[in-house]
């Protein structure tokens, strides 16, 4: 892409901001993003990251962005280059439940019988979805973005309308910073910590959902490595690692994976989940002709509602709203 004006400025480069401005780019459009931070610094490095559908209303819009999200993944997970594979596992839960609404978009998943399910869950299911290695796959959008033309800025954007003007489109994909850009009291930070260890032979997930309190517990294997987790603290703002609740994760995920307790750590890593009643997908038009989308709110379902998310706002640019 040449130096000139660029047709769309996208504002954040975590998962949500890259591939919306790849989705854009790969059609032709001259895309710059701009970002505070580089991708493998922004809140989407510290991802779990599982297709799912965590922190975030369940409606028609939601589940039409993660079907279309997980057939992009699915597709995604042929290639080892993006981080992204299929894995099956399990979600339990410690009450009886129903079959989570979600499932009508997963082709394999089917009821657990008792002996599939640790000791203290109810029910569960059994499914195969993608699972994405966050620093490997922003890496893969990164690059996925320069090969189509794009351009990244690490430079701080200090107001949304300072943008206008200097592009047609202009689509907000700042995250939990939304907050501030746009004085939005609906967006709130959901503080998440996982810890990162040497995988000791785990080959399926195990995801518990039973809803109670901000301790989780999800277990994800990446290659050599697996993800633990984790915590969800609505509120909370700090992103140092507490190693109290470090110890805590690694002993829940070893109730269910005994070997996991002896596992070497990795990494520690915190993240602020974007949480709001609701996404906000929005488009507003501007005095001078301009359009500004809002895309964020996605909580801790940035991942598995990205691809979707995109394609929508390509679709908006091509209708002209």
């Amino acid at each position: 892409m040449a130096t000139s004006r660029p047709d769309v400025i996208v504002v954040g480069a975590g998962v949500i901001g890259l591939t919306t401005a790849v989705e854009l780019a790969e059609s032709g459009l001259g895309v710059e993003v701009r970002s505070a931070a580089a991708p493998e610094r922004t809140m989407s490095v510290a991802a779990a990251a599982m297709w799912n559908l965590a922190f975030v209303d369940h409606g028609a819009q939601v589940l039409r962005w993660s079907r279309d999200t997980l057939e992009r993944l699915t597709l995604l997970a042929g290639d080892p280059g993006t981080g992204v594979r299929l894995v099956a596992g399990v979600e339990a839960s410690r009450h009886e439940s129903a079959t989570p609404d979600w499932a009508i978009l997963v082709a394999d998943v089917r009821a657990c019988g008792p002996r599939d399910l640790p000791p203290g869950f109810a029910v569960g299911w059994r499914f195969t979805v993608p699972v994405v290695d966050m620093p490997v796959y922003l890496g893969y959008l990164r690059e996925r973005l320069h090969a189509a033309g794009g351009r990244l800025l690490i430079q701080p954007v200090r107001s949304l309308a300072d943008m206008l003007g200097h592009a047609d489109l202009v689509v907000n994909c700042t995250g939990i910073r939304a907050g501030e850009l746009v004085d939005d009291d609906a967006l709130h930070p959901v503080r998440g910590q996982i810890v990162v260890v040497t995988n000791p032979g785990v080959s399926e997930f195990f995801v518990e959902d039973t809803g109670d309190g901000g301790d989780l517990l999800y277990i994800l294997p990446h290659g050599d490595k697996v993800v633990l987790g984790g915590t969800a603290e609505p509120g909370r703002w700090d992103l140092e690692p507490d190693p109290g609740t470090a110890r805590a994760i690694v002993a829940r995920c070893a109730a269910v994976v005994p070997s996991l307790a002896a596992a070497p750590v990795l990494a520690h890593r915190v993240g602020l989940r974007p949480a709001r009643h609701s996404v906000r997908f929005e488009v507003q038009r501007q005095a001078n002709g301009c359009r500004l989308v809002h895309s964020y709110g996605h909580g801790g379902a940035g991942v598995s509602l990205s691809w979707g998310c995109a394609r929508e706002i390509l679709g908006l640019v091509a209708g002209g709203r």
